[in-house]
This record gives C-alpha cells, sequence and structure tokens, in this order.
C-alpha cells in the first residue's frame, strides 16, 4: 500500500518506510547511534528531498533513542551527569545548526552541503574506527598480549573546570564534553544525524569511558538535541514530514530493542568494527552518486 507523504511530496510504499524504521533503530541499540547517519541517506536514495530527510529524520531519532535508553538504563549502563554535560553543548550547538541550515537553504546550497557532509565526516570517522578496531581486535589474538588503553592523557586532560564523573570513572574538565555536544548538536542539525558515529568514538578514545556506558550515554543525550532541531526545523524551515516521522518512528522503537539485545553478544572492539564498515559503505555510496554524471543535467524547482 502506498502513502502520500504531503511535505516531501511523493508517494512510497508503506511497507518500506517501516522496514527502514525498523533497520535502523535496531542499529542504534546494537551500537548506541541514533541511526541517521543511515537513514538520511537511504531517504535521499528513494527520492526524499535531501532538505525533507534531514529534518523529518532528526525526529524519528528521538523516539528510537528513547526506547535504546530505556533498555541500558534497566541495565545501568547510563552515566546522566555525562549526559547533561554533553546534552547543554548539543543544545547550544544545534540552534546554532538550525539557524545555518536554514541560511544554506535560502541560499540554494542545502542540497549540496548536506551530501558532502556526509561524505567528509563519514569517511573520515570509518577509516579511523576500522584501524583502530583492528589493531585491537589483532593485539588481542596475540598470545600473551598486553592490554592497552583506549585513550592517552594529552592537554586536554589537563583543561579547567573538572568535574568527577562516578559512573564512567573519570575526573575530567567539563569542558571537553561540552565541546564535543556542541559541535554534535551542529551535525545534528546540518546532516539530521543524532550524532552518534562522531560522539561514540569521541566519548570513547577523548574522554576514555568504557565502550558499555557510552552506548546508553549518548542515546540519552541524543534524545534532546534531536528533539531541539525538530522543533526548531518546524518552526523555521517547515521541513519535516510528519507522515514519514511517525512511521519511521514506529518501525524505529521496535528495531531498538532486539538491537539492545544484540549488543550485548559483542565485544566492544567487534561493535566499533562493524560501525566503521557501516559508515564507509554508505560515505562510498553518497560520494559516488556525486561523483556519476546523472541521467538529467538540468532540473527545475520551484521555490516555496
Amino acid at each position: 500500500m502506498y502513502i502520500y507523504l504531503p511535505i516531501a511530496e511523493i508517494s512510497m510504499h508503506i511497507g518500506i518506510i517501516l522496514g527502514l524504521g525498523g533497520g535502523v533503530g535496531f542499529l542504534s541499540g546494537l551500537f548506541g547511534v541514533g541511526g541517521g547517519f543511515l537513514m538520511t541517506p537511504l531517504l535521499i536514495f528513494f527520492g526524499i528531498p535531501p532538505a525533507v530527510a534531514v529534518a523529518t529524520e532528526a525526529n524519528q531519532i528521538v523516539a528510537s533513542s528513547v526506547s535504546g535508553v530505556l533498555a541500558h538504563m534497566r541495565r545501568g549502563n547510563v552515566d546522566f551527569k555525562m549526559g547533561g554535560i554533553l546534552l547543554a553543548g548539543g543544545v547550544i550547538g544545534s540552534s546554532s545548526g538550525v539557524m545555518l541550515f536554514k541560511f544554506l537553504r535560502d541560499m540554494g546550497q542545502i542540497d549540496l552541503v548536506i551530501k558532502l557532509s556526509y561524505v567528509v565526516f563519514l569517511g573520515i570517522i570509518g577509516a579511523l574506527m576500522l584501524m583502530e578496531s583492528v589493531r585491537t581486535i589483532m593485539r588481542s589474538r596475540r598470545p600473551g598480549a598486553a592490554r592497552s588503553k583506549l585513550h592517552q592523557h594529552n592537554w586536554l586532560h589537563g583543561l579547567p573546570f573538572k568535574m568527577r564523573f562516578r559512573r564512567s570513572k573519570l575526573y575530567i574538565s567539563a569542558l571537553l564534553p561540552l565541546a564535543i555536544g556542541a559541535f554534535v548538536g551542529l551535525l545534528a542539525a546540518i546532516m539530521g544525524v543524532g550524532g552518534g558515529f562522531i560522539m561514540v568514538p569521541a566519548m570513547i578514545y577523548l574522554l576514555g569511558m568504557p565502550t558499555s556506558v557510552v552506548v546508553g550515554t549518548s542515546l540519552f543525550q541524543i534524545i534532546f538535541v534531536t528533539a531541539n532541531v525538530t522543533l526548531l526545523q518546524s518552526v523555521q524551515t517547515q521541513t519535516v514530514d510528519f507522515m514519514l516521522a511517525g512511521l519511521l518512528l514506529f518501525g524505529g522503537v521496535i528495531g531498538a530493542q532486539f538491537g539492545t539485545r544484540a549488543s550485548a553478544l559483542l565485544r566492544g572492539e567487534q561493535l566499533r568494527g562493524l560501525l566503521a564498515l557501516m559508515v564507509l559503505a554508505v560515505c562510498i555510496k553518497l560520494g559516488y552518486d556525486l561523483a556519476v554524471q546523472p541521467a538529467d543535467l538540468f532540473s527545475v524547482e520551484l521555490l516555496k
């Protein structure tokens, strides 16, 4: 059965939308990411305008992240104090990002900026995560291999305003998670992502948080940042398709529960390796679409 999406102005089969929501919700629970890094490109591949895909996906991420957080809370894998600092930065970054999004949309450059942002960030993050996870797996297979630290102390750990995060077993400056949250919030507004593909490795390698706590804490922060993006996008740019978001939301809530259970079956380095492969696959597809000559060299879009 096909359904008409009023803001996107196209018709899509309801089974495809529910399937996309469920699949990305599964990834949300499995890797501790909102799933927008995969969902937004998939929506674009299926013909959804990039601006609508970005704004609508932020809404769907809220639901799948809530579902995932509830599951991780029952396991005690959420550092609420760390999540609060990340959230403060995320609100600042996402609010600024929506204003930038509106400016680029008025200039007619938002579609290109969205796609280029995905290629650059997914390529860099995916490659770094894959190299690290491969090295970790290889070291763990060597007999008598010493366990190395996930992070090294540097000048960042000497910043002022230090706070103790007991759940994460850290004593670091609050400025560091605040800056990470602001940067991820900016990406959430421009790229329609929860930012987990950057948040998760940053929390592991820069902050030094345990992988088990990172997943739940990342999802906690994603909930409120993407909710802020959805509200601002619906008011300032009118690009949120609530019909599409509702169907994606329904599938995402169910998928996230199964993903959370599956995450307990894999080690941290294995989860990071699988996430890196997915990130690189999406990056390659988007890069190919940007480089290949389109079938229609010219297009006309009516400005509303």
